[in-house]
């Protein structure tokens, strides 16, 4: 099936409370890297294979969702707008201090050096894509507070630059359901707007993928 909603925010900015909303509202499934920690065996070839340069088969990738949100996803925004034109596109934010003060504490607290990707290279760590995505064409290996911040802001202006005003709805999570529901054309749910992914869960499935990398190297 076509994707119907792509998130073209970074992580760190309530892309998992988004994901969980987009399917109480009936855009499920939503591809978020948790799906990816939770099928690796599936989808990390796929996405090494997008970041080898050998060829995006989005339709392969995003086979039986019908919205993605998150990295890996959010750093092709714009492929993935021309390739599935019908799609609306969410943009979300935060207080960039905010957001890099948490990516400081999840997604940063990992090692950025050139060593760490060419090792990750060396021995076909199954999620080498994450880090090729992230570490090195996101952030090019600076992650200072300056830089980080800087490349944050530029990627959200690329974003409404690239994409029409009509199409595009940028989204603070703590507006809750009113302006999703509005921009998506359904009704608001009797529930509350979802809120997830505390630091404790970011460290769950990080711990996912740590394991993920020591099978691989055991095999």
């Amino acid at each position: 099936m076509p994707l119907k909603v792509i998130g073209a925010g970074f992580g760190r900015t309530g892309t998992l409370s988004l994901k969980t909303a987009l399917e109480m509202l009936g855009f499920g499934p939503c591809h978020h890297m948790t799906e990816v920690l939770d099928d690796l065996d599936r989808q990390g070839p796929l996405w090494n294979r997008v970041v080898a340069g050998k060829g995006a088969d989005w339709d392969a990738v995003f086979a039986g969702y019908q919205a993605t949100v998150d990295w890996p996803g959010c750093h092709y925004w714009a492929e993935l707008a021309a390739h599935y034109p019908e799609a609306k596109v969410i943009l979300t934010l935060r207080d960039p201090a905010r957001w890099y003060a948490s990516m400081k504490e999840t997604i940063f607290a990992a090692p950025a050096s050139r060593w760490i990707m060419l090792l990750l290279r060396v021995i076909r760590h199954p999620m080498r894509f994450g880090h090729a995505i992230i570490t090195q064409r996101t952030f090019g290996f600076d992650q200072s507070e300056a830089n980080a911040v800087a490349v944050f802001e530029q990627h959200n202006a690329a974003v409404r630059r690239g994409i029409a005003p009509d199409r595009l709805l940028e989204f603070d999570v703590r507006q809750g359901w009113e302006p999703l529901c509005a921009f998506l054309g359904v009704p608001v749910p009797d529930a509350p707007f979802p809120r997830t992914n505390d630091r404790e869960e970011f460290q769950r499935h990080a711990e996912k993928a740590r394991n993920a990398g020591r099978r691989k190297q055991v095999a």
